[in-house]
């Protein structure tokens, strides 16, 4: 009997619809004639927590960390007990299981790991369900392929659950531990990919708080050619002075005398250099999940999980293909379906994709279509079913023709233009002109309306000429401009931030390194790490484009942890390696030994950061902790939350500690004692040697200075303890 094990009851319920001879529903499955269909509720087990490996963990302490298991468990999540229990009884019976996760790494583990936590010796095959329609599933169905050929997926997916584990339970515990020490009540989450990603908006905050707008000037000029008018741009030489560091005029005088050089009889000019060549600009590929996100962000303003959920619906009702792709390709045998989903989008009651449809030529094979770019999964596109867009709510019409857009893309020609660049010599001053003149609109003629597309037509014609051409200077004229702040994040912006993080990374090497790398998180995790960071108050979003604003808590953490996980280096060469391990080319056991190396050394430095005390008292002695009522052997005091590093101890007095009435203003530790020296009574710390500050007695109370009282400073005392 051949059992397959879908990952969800819903993509179990498509495939039993398929399988030969009638289908007979049962309790957790169905029976068909080509075999019995079970499924998975997602993640059915789960990892372990601390407390389940020894109970010494349930309590966190910072002497237990890290916890660095030696052998990983796995526990059968509570509400799965009954279908896990189904799922075991079928293995039993089944000669043959097929594993039907989803395609794409995540996919893998979470069927696998049920298999091997039952300890299964019987051969198992993978289909592979990019779609949900009848014909994808039917090819999958005959394209059955052998699961050992997705070892190395495995191990890389169960590499990244592992690292998440050690990373999370642990620096959580830890700086968790720490903020507590400093009287802050609240959990600390870190995460190996949720850490970095927050660091980024904390960071892009304090660039907008700290910007200082700097004023530069623009030079431009309108020139008259026999052939017609035009704009060019002043381009100043490497040693003209007045630039800033970006090369930006920045000196009002110089831009005045530059502007009257210019506008200056006489009024001839001539071309330096005219250059024009002809361009290709290879169609648009198809939509990955998170190009998808991005895109719906700007055109709809849909946040992340929105794009994710919708699509994922678009995909349970057979019209779309799997949703959590990273893969921005197809594989050449689908380029088979077009002539059918070509048609069926010229019937769509949606006027533009309708007509780009019958514009479209099936013939077309652009660069998308490539086996080699194939992974589990392929690029986001509409099935061959017939979608009825009246069946279909606001955001699911428009994420669907989002993704009817991009494939359609893919049936038109290239988009070809002739580019000129012009170099103009006035009065020894350069100016130079850009501007293009569309050959064959192709693929873009779908995309003209979009404003990125708008910005590149705003370029502009450039009238015929050549170099040595003669020209007339109509008009020169300065304008003043003001540097910009960076753009605070959105949900959407932070996804592709995430995606394209190689862009934030401190180290350049591993820049250029990490260029090739899909960034830091997966598909499917992205929207719901943002989303978390904001439920948990983080994050908050704030006006109408909901930009991410970082919250008080947020730099807390931030400025506690060390760069070794606020910044995305370490991250996203850990997602290079995961990479590099669902292809064979790493291993599972090195890459856990180098977590665990970080993960200790990061636990350490918990133990001596330091975090803002939170707190109505805060510890006269340390200053780093907050006293807090306790009750001792001999009554209530307030002790140093930071014990045992701090051993505070002051008497409770109504509720409040009885701290020293007179605390060092040097040390800020300890508190002034009335000593009777061989000169005199005078006053010195309770912490000598190590402070030696000495103040003179006054009606029985130390006279500070007040340059003393305000800054702690030297000034002003009688001199050392030891010399009275």
């Amino acid at each position: 009997m051949r059992l397959f094990i879908a990952e969800k009851p819903s993509m179990g319920a498509e495939l039993a619809k398929h399988l030969t001879g009638p289908a007979s529903r049962k309790d957790g499955y169905i029976i068909t004639g080509g075999g019995i269909v079970t499924w998975a509720f997602g993640h059915i087990l789960r990892q372990a927590e601390p407390g389940e490996y020894d109970s010494q963990y349930i309590r966190w302490r910072a002497e237990d960390l890290p916890i660095i298991p030696k052998d990983w468990k796995l526990c059968i999540v509570e509400s799965a007990k009954k279908q896990f229990a189904i799922i075991k009884q079928l293995m039993e019976e089944a000669t043959e299981i097929v594993h039907a996760g989803d395609p794409d790494r995540e996919g893998q583990l979470l069927i696998d790991e049920v298999l091997e936590y039952l300890e299964n010796r019987k051969p198992v095959k993978r289909i592979l369900l990019n779609a949900l329609d009848a014909q994808s599933i039917k090819k999958a169905i005959a394209d059955l392929r052998e699961n050992s050929n997705f070892y190395n997926l495995k191990q890389s997916a169960l590499a990244r659950a592992r690292a998440d584990w050690l990373i999370g339970m642990n620096l959580s515990r830890a700086y968790t531990l720490a903020a507590k020490r400093a009287g802050h009540q609240t959990i600390f989450p870190v995460g190996r990919v949720k850490t970095p990603t927050l660091a980024l908006v904390v960071r892009r905050e304090r660039e907008i708080q700290a910007f200082k707008p700097d004023d530069y000037f623009t030079l431009k000029a309108e020139f008259e050619h026999k052939e017609g008018r035009f704009t060019a741009y002043w381009k100043p030489k490497e040693e003209q002075p007045g630039l800033d560091a970006d090369g930006r005029l920045a000196d009002k005088k110089i831009a005045a005398e530059l502007l009257s050089k210019i506008n200056a009889p006489p009024l001839d000019a001539h071309i330096l250099q005219c250059e024009t060549t002809e361009k290709r600009e290879a169609n648009r590929l198809p939509l990955s999940l998170s190009s998808l996100q991005v895109l719906a962000g700007k055109k709809y303003g849909y946040d992340p999980q929105t794009v994710l959920d919708t699509a994922q619906r678009l995909y349970e009702k057979k019209l779309t293909s799997y949703p959590r792709s990273d893969c921005d390709f197809l594989p050449e045998s689908q380029h088979a379906d077009a002539e059918i989903i070509l048609s069926n989008l010229g019937e769509l009651r949606q006027e533009e994709i309708a007509a780009w449809a019958k514009e479209a030529d099936a013939g077309i094979q652009s660069r998308a279509w490539n086996d080699k770019k194939i992974t589990a999964h392929h690029a986001i596109i509409p099935t061959v079913e017939k979608c009825n867009l009246l069946t279909l709510n606001q955001a699911e019409q428009n994420i669907y023709y989002l993704i009817a857009q991009a494939y359609l893309a893919q049936f038109y020609p290239v988009h070809v233009y002739s580019q000129t660049k012009v170099e103009i010599d006035r009065v020894k001053e350069t100016f130079t002109a850009s501007g293009r003149i569309i050959r064959q609109m192709g693929w873009k003629a779908l995309y003209s309306a979009d404003p990125d597309e708008k910005k590149e037509e705003d370029e502009g014609n450039l009238p015929a000429m050549e170099a040595g051409d003669s020209l007339t200077l109509v008009q020169g004229q300065t304008e003043k401009k003001s540097t910009r702040a960076p753009v605070r994040f959105t949900a959407a912006t932070l996804l592709a931030a995430m995606k394209e993080i190689h862009k934030y990374v401190k180290n350049p090497d591993l820049k250029k390194q990490l260029k090739e790398v899909s960034g830091i998180g997966t598909e499917a995790t992205r929207a719901t790490i943002i989303k978390e960071l904001v439920q948990r108050a983080f994050l908050r979003e704030e006006k109408k484009k909901k930009y991410l604003i970082p919250t008080e808590s947020a730099y807390t953490l931030i400025d506690a942890l060390p760069d070794e996980i606020t910044y995305p280096d370490a991250t996203a060469h850990w997602e290079h390696i995961l990479g590099e391990m669902a292809s064979g080319g790493s291993s599972l056991e090195d890459f856990l030994t180098a977590q665990a190396q970080v993960t200790t050394l990061i636990c350490a430095k918990a133990l001596e950061v330091r975090i803002t005390p939170q707190g109505e008292h805060i510890c006269p002695q340390c200053e780093q902790g907050v006293l807090s009522l306790r009750n001792g052997r001999n009554g209530r005091f307030w002790g140093c939350s930071r014990y045992p590093a701090c051993k505070a101890a002051y008497d409770d007095d109504d509720g409040r500690p009885q701290t020293p009435k007179h605390q060092c203003p040097r040390c800020h530790k300890g508190a002034l004692q009335l000593i009777h020296g061989k000169n005199g009574a005078f006053w010195g710390c309770t912490k000598y040697p190590s402070c030696r500050a000495t103040f003179p007695d006054k009606d029985g109370s130390p006279l500070v200075p007040i340059s003393n009282r305000r800054e702690g400073g030297k000034e002003d005392e009688i001199g050392d303890i030891s010399s009275l």
